[in-house]
């Protein structure tokens, strides 16, 4: 049961990173957004004093990174709805965890590639030591970045059929995404503050218990979404 569970989960996880392969839609158009908005970000609140550019640093970087998952979430599930794939997803021989499982595991590649653009544009603008943070770094965005894709493709599932998909989507999913995001721009601060990782524990444990949550809701509530 378990090895067609991630067998199937491969699958659809493949043929999402197949598309994007093929397209570079979702990545080309959410990384430019993203680097742009961290360019922006940087400039509008640069400064001449290098130790607190790297403390907006957590902001710049969360921000680019919320609003550019947004826009590929949404891009992904419109996708799916184009030409059928949607209802030729649900028809397959797939059982309904697998297919979140699968869809959520291309998201958060998305969102994985998005912050490889996004992170050293954010520490050469902003004058941050990226070698000094990147294994701590690292460890906070996977534990964000689970929180986002498992939540923005439970959503996005539900808001595919609306007409105004790409406004609900945003307007269910941001508050939703609050506590993980405003823990992970904490850590990230205290982070670059001096902090150790092995004190940052409190707010890794917080993102891990909205990572359990919501992939055990999507999990369980994603057939119902999908089929309804």
């Amino acid at each position: 049961m378990i090895k067609k569970f991630i067998h199937e989960t491969i699958l659809v996880a493949k043929k999402d990173l197949a598309i994007e392969r093929a397209t570079g839609e979702i990545v080309t158009t959410t990384g430019f957004f993203a680097l742009l908005l961290t360019v922006l970000s940087s400039r509008a609140f640069w400064t001449y004093t290098t130790e607190f550019d790297a403390l907006l640093a957590p902001g710049v970087i969360w921000l680019s990174v919320t609003f550019a998952s947004v826009l590929g979430l949404s891009r992904s599930w419109t996708r799916e709805r184009e030409e059928g794939a949607l209802r030729g997803l649900v028809v397959a021989p797939l059982s309904r965890s697998a297919i979140f499982a699968g869809k959520a595991i291309g998201v958060l590649a998305f969102i994985t590639a998005i912050e490889i653009l996004v992170v050293p544009a954010a520490a050469l603008l902003l004058g941050f030591d990226l070698g000094k943070y990147v294994g701590a770094l690292a460890t906070i965005a996977l534990l964000a970045n689970v929180g986002i894709a498992a939540t923005g493709t439970l959503f996005g599932a539900m808001t595919v059929r609306t007409r105004a998909r790409d406004l609900v989507l945003a307007s269910v999913l941001l508050p939703l995404l609050a506590p993980t995001l405003i823990t992970a721009v904490v850590a990230t601060r205290d982070l670059f503050s001096g902090v150790a990782l092995g004190e940052l524990g409190d707010y890794l444990e917080l993102m891990l218990i909205f990572d359990v949550v919501f992939s055990a809701a999507g999990l369980g509530l994603f057939g119902l979404l999908i089929e309804g």
